[in-house]
């Protein structure tokens, strides 16, 4: 939510804050000119339609300003995080800057807040340093997962999960044919009943001449 920030006692909004900002301002001047076009446009109609344009050049302005902000602690926050170990607690101060003004740690910040987490600590440092670590490893999920759901064909959050592949099972493979007997030639005749059983032939007699 917007806080007060310096000493004019101007508001201060994060990021998604400005963003929801400048969505309602151009609904705004949606309606606005939707009213305007169908003939309704007096007076008071005008002068909102200023405000919101000066309103949403403001917005951008901020916008522009919280841009070069956050490049410039990421800048100083990797100056920091170069001269590690010993720069420790400045480090850690210039990443809680960093993440109030909606930067998103990176693995680098990860990586650095993990060995630091292993080092030898006061019990109340090391339970601030977890406690700030959990914090950049959620932030860092939450934008993994915006940008993965913004792709062309990214699933959406209540979006069912996609079904693993299924590899094909193998076919059965054919059982071996036996060899089938051959079949008779068609073109052959069929044998007579003589060709399969001959006639006996009768004994010769011996001639008379010849004995035993």
């Amino acid at each position: 939510m917007p806080m007060p920030y310096g000493s004019r006692g101007g508001m201060a909004f994060s990021a998604d804050e400005l963003r929801v900002l400048r969505r309602a301002l151009a609904h705004a001047l949606q309606t606005t000119s939707l009213s305007a076009s169908l003939g309704a446009l007096g007076a008071e109609l005008t002068e909102d339609i200023q405000e919101y344009l000066r309103l949403a050049a403001a917005v951008d302005e901020a916008v522009r300003e919280g841009g070069r902000l956050r490049a410039f602690l990421l800048a100083d926050l990797a100056r920091y995080r170069e001269t590690l170990p010993g720069s420790a607690a400045g480090y850690l101060d210039r990443l809680r800057e960093a993440l109030a003004a909606g930067c998103i740690p990176g693995p680098d910040d990860l990586a650095a807040l993990r060995t630091l987490n292993a080092h030898r600590t006061a019990p109340a440092e090391r339970d601030r340093r977890t406690a700030l670590l959990h914090h950049c490893e959620r932030l860092a999920e939450h934008s993994v997962r915006a940008r993965l759901r913004a792709l062309p064909g990214g699933r959406t959050a209540a979006g069912p999960e996609p079904e693993p592949e299924r590899k094909p099972e193998p076919e059965p493979r054919p059982a071996p044919q036996q060899p089938r007997p051959p079949s008779p030639r068609p073109d052959r005749p069929v044998p007579t009943p003589g060709e399969v059983f001959p006639p006996r032939r009768k004994p010769v007699r011996p001639p008379a001449g010849r004995t035993a």
